[in-house]
């Protein structure tokens, strides 16, 4: 049978955890275009209001910004009742929330003899709260947020996850060990339940984006006193084959594409979006 030639999103609700962020704020925008109703959850309501606002005003769909934390169940499924008050069962959940922490990361890339003396900017020194504050965001800020919100789908028979991963999840880059194990988690999880709900109807899949600069990264990659690449965002671009950071935007073709009709077929993939970051050898 031919699929017909839409993307069967519009009035679908969508949530989108993490939704008043840089790139989770793009996708949510990807998805009112196409005449979805959306749910943005964030810790700070009042940025959370503030992009749903946008959307109603810009696109003209219905819109509901909601204080959450996607390491407490119950603060999720009470989020759960006010969506289905305001805007019906959900169809489709995008798992944005999620980031990384200078707590969590080494001020070392290798430990080479003359670091031997500072075992404090190396793996020695990494600091368990901190460690487990990113992993737990990243990873259990996933599984929490489709527990609760997979259950709308189950009833429906059909709806559609998407997992933010990243290029650390398949190639873990030096210095930030918590977010790259995270990542890595969070494919596995989603290759896991993709599986595990393969006969319900709901779909799995991940999106693994390269370099974008956003508010947890800038601090590695742009030197705050001259604005110039530092060593470390030097490297990242010389490994990019496309010579560049990507755009929030650039995410969005294929978030859309993994929502509608046209990837039914589609479950458990993660799909890089990196500028061919992820085929370069370096050589």
């Amino acid at each position: 049978m031919m699929l017909s030639n839409r993307l069967n999103i519009k009035n679908k609700v969508a949530v989108v955890t993490g939704g008043a962020g840089v790139l989770c704020s793009t996708m949510a925008h990807s998805l009112a275009a196409q005449g979805a109703r959306i749910a943005i959850l964030d810790l700070n309501q009042e940025a959370a209001i503030t992009v749903a606002d946008t959307l109603m005003a810009t696109y003209g769909v219905s819109a509901i910004g909601l204080s959450a934390n996607v390491l407490d169940k119950a603060s999720l499924e009470e989020a759960r009742t006010i969506i289905h008050e305001k805007l019906g069962t959900v169809d489709y959940l995008v798992n944005g929330a999620g980031g990384n922490a200078a707590s969590a990361t080494t001020q070392a890339e290798f430990l080479t003899e003359d670091k031997l003396s500072s075992l404090e900017d190396t793996f020695f020194g990494l600091q368990m709260e901190g460690f487990d504050k990113v992993f737990a965001l990243n990873f259990q800020g996933t599984i929490l947020p489709s527990m609760v919100f997979a259950k709308d789908m189950l009833e429906k028979k059909e709806g559609s996850i998407i997992n933010i991963s990243s290029m650390n999840g398949d190639r873990p880059l030096t210095k930030i060990p918590a977010y790259s194990a995270a990542k890595a988690a969070i494919n596995n999880f989603t290759q896991w339940l993709a599986v595990h709900f393969a006969q319900t109807g709901i779909r799995v899949n991940a999106i693994a984006p390269g370099f974008l600069l956003t508010n947890q990264n800038r601090f590695l990659l742009v030197d705050e006193a001259s604005g110039q690449a530092t060593p470390r965002g030097e490297k990242i671009i010389n490994n990019t084959p496309m010579g560049r950071y990507g755009e929030p935007e650039e995410l969005t073709g294929t978030l859309l594409y993994l929502l509608s009709d046209w990837s039914r077929f589609v479950t458990g993939v993660v799909i890089p979006v990196d500028g061919g970051f992820s085929a370069f050898s370096g050589v």
